[in-house]
């Protein structure tokens, strides 16, 4: 009897991976049906008997043959776009005695002549999967936003970077449902493959920050006997209070300090047994509240000009105030690494915030969430859900103590100060935004006005004055030390702009009020903006 023509069974599993998957895709459904039967009785019977599940061998096939292909893979064919030299090469292969030419890539991967019919089967499969599925995609990117097909064809390789036969919608796509930016001036403009791809190689481009007038002293304010460690203003613009290591708040008439006229100084206000660290005139009420080294909260009426409430609960001594928007709360942070939140007129404790592991010396509030806003010096800000009472989020980019942040008067963002950098985030889920660098000091204090003028003041007597929305450095001063003060006594404490923005306070640690101006007679033309600086420093690589 004659030997069999029939290869063996064995000499199938070992054969190309085309010729497996062309296998199993040409296997009847009712096969693969006959097959997922047998395969759970094995599943179930197994256990009963040997313990042993049996091979499934098609599902063997099938992963050996996506190994094998990904192994070998041959680079899928797409729409090329032809420029001179691509016509050249393709005429070139297709001419006749470029077989080999032609040829040479499946050759190679295969590793013999015998494999490159099965290597040219296998792509063709792999192809036309890719080609259905993009087909797909495109029909639903066409059914939700509408447009000819050769548009929204453009629209989808402009967006994705991909060429036709690839996916090209991506996931987050599909999910949102949103439209891909820039799909529509795509598909307008007739994009194509290879103007779609030189889309993501244009350069960073520099910000052109908006010019501001430089900064001057204007006026020097003196009556305190130690540092001067907080300020605030009136909502009407008319007073200003002051905070001192001297253990009194002062109440001064704003416009003839600004003068420099005699008599600015209405009140003195005395009470507290240790150092005045913050303080908050309240908007909707005639009361000041002030917090110290004492432990103490104290609420003023401002009417009767002395202390009706007293807010108890703080281990140590207070260094931070805020006062919410449109709730009558109040919440302070000190050196116990809490913030406590006070209900203002029932003196009751609503909430201890705690988390932080060192002192809450920065604290901001907003009328939606998050409505607290907390810095520590353990180098962390958290912001905090002020109806649960716990933490939403914890930001971690400083290195060093936070002694100070600010919200924006009019965005939904902030900016963190500390020896490191200044931080700007995005208050709504406390994203970072922009790195500001340049301040090589200790930031004790920041100010905002709506102006877009963001200023720094250091440990050291330095005043950096930014522009918020790009982070330019547009001035940079150093403090005056007052005769009679000591060198070191150069430090800024605490500081503030008044409600119109065109005044800037600063206090300081040679027991004065320093008021400054904008100037005049400044211009763009007399302070320009060095943009050649400002290209070199957003060009260049920085490592926070």
């Amino acid at each position: 009897m004659g030997r069999s023509l029939l290869p063996h069974p064995s000499s199938l599993m070992l054969s190309h991976p085309s010729s497996r998957l062309l296998s199993i895709m040409t296997t009847s459904l009712a096969d693969m049906i006959l097959g997922n039967r047998k395969r759970t009785c094995d599943l179930y019977t197994a256990e009963m008997t040997s313990g042993t599940t049996p091979p499934f061998l098609p599902a063997q096939k099938l992963k050996v043959a996506v190994k094998v292909d990904q192994e070998y893979k041959i680079p899928c064919s797409s729409p090329t776009v032809h420029t001179s030299s691509t016509k050249q090469e393709s005429e070139a292969t297709s001419a006749p005695g470029n077989e080999e030419t032609r040829h040479r890539g499946p050759s190679v991967l295969a590793g013999q002549g015998k494999a490159k019919g099965e290597a040219t089967d296998t792509l063709n499969i792999l192809n036309s999967l890719r080609n259905e599925e993009a087909e797909r995609e495109l029909r639903q990117y066409r059914g939700k936003y509408g447009g000819s097909r050769a548009a929204s064809r453009g629209a989808l390789v402009a967006y994705k970077g991909n060429d036709a036969g690839g996916a090209m919608v991506s996931r987050s796509n599909k999910r949102d449902g949103r439209t891909p930016p820039g799909a529509a001036a795509a598909a307008a403009a007739g994009i194509g493959n290879s103007s779609a791809l030189a889309l993501h190689r244009t350069p960073a481009k520099v910000p052109t920050p908006t010019w501001h007038a430089p900064w001057k002293l204007h006026a020097v304010v003196a009556g305190h006997l130690g540092w001067v460690r907080a300020v605030a203003f009136d909502p009407a613009n008319e007073w200003f209070v002051t905070g001192s290591a001297d253990r009194t708040i002062k109440v001064w008439d704003l416009a003839k300090c600004a003068a420099g006229a005699e008599g600015g100084l209405r009140l003195t206000l005395t009470g507290h047994i240790s150092a005045v660290r913050a303080l908050a005139v309240s908007n909707r009420h005639p009361y000041l509240f002030s917090v110290a080294e004492d432990k103490t909260v104290k609420c003023w009426d401002l009417e009767q000009n002395k202390v009706i409430r007293h807010y108890h609960g703080h281990l140590s001594g207070v260094y931070s105030l805020a006062l919410h928007p449109t709730l009558d709360v109040l919440v302070t942070g000190g050196r116990d690494s809490v913030a406590r939140v006070w209900d203002m007129r029932t003196k009751m404790q609503v909430h201890v915030l705690g988390g932080h592991t060192n002192t809450v010396g920065a604290l901001a509030t907003n009328s939606v969430d998050p409505q607290i806003i907390t810095g520590s010096y353990d180098s962390t800000i958290k912001l905090w859900d002020i109806v649960a009472g716990k933490s939403m989020a914890t930001l971690t980019n400083h290195k060093k103590a936070v002694r100070d942040l600010k919200v924006h008067p009019k965005e939904l963002s902030f900016v963190s100060g500390a020896q490191d950098n200044l931080k700007k985030w995005q208050v709504r889920d406390g994203k970072f935004l922009k790195n500001l660098s340049g301040h090589n000091a200790v930031i004790n204090t920041l100010a905002i006005n709506e102006d877009n003028v963001l200023v720094s003041c250091g440990d050291n007597g330095s005043l950096r004055f930014w522009d918020y929305q790009t982070g330019y450095c547009f001035q940079r001063l150093e403090t005056i030390v007052q005769p009679g003060s000591l060198d070191c006594e150069a430090g800024i404490y605490a500081s503030a702009f008044d409600m119109s923005g065109t005044r800037f306070l600063t206090c300081e640690a040679d027991k004065t009020v320093k008021i400054w101006k904008e100037d005049a007679e400044a211009s763009p033309e007399t302070h320009p903006i060095d943009m050649e600086a400002w290209k070199q420093e957003c060009l260049s690589h920085k490592r926070w």
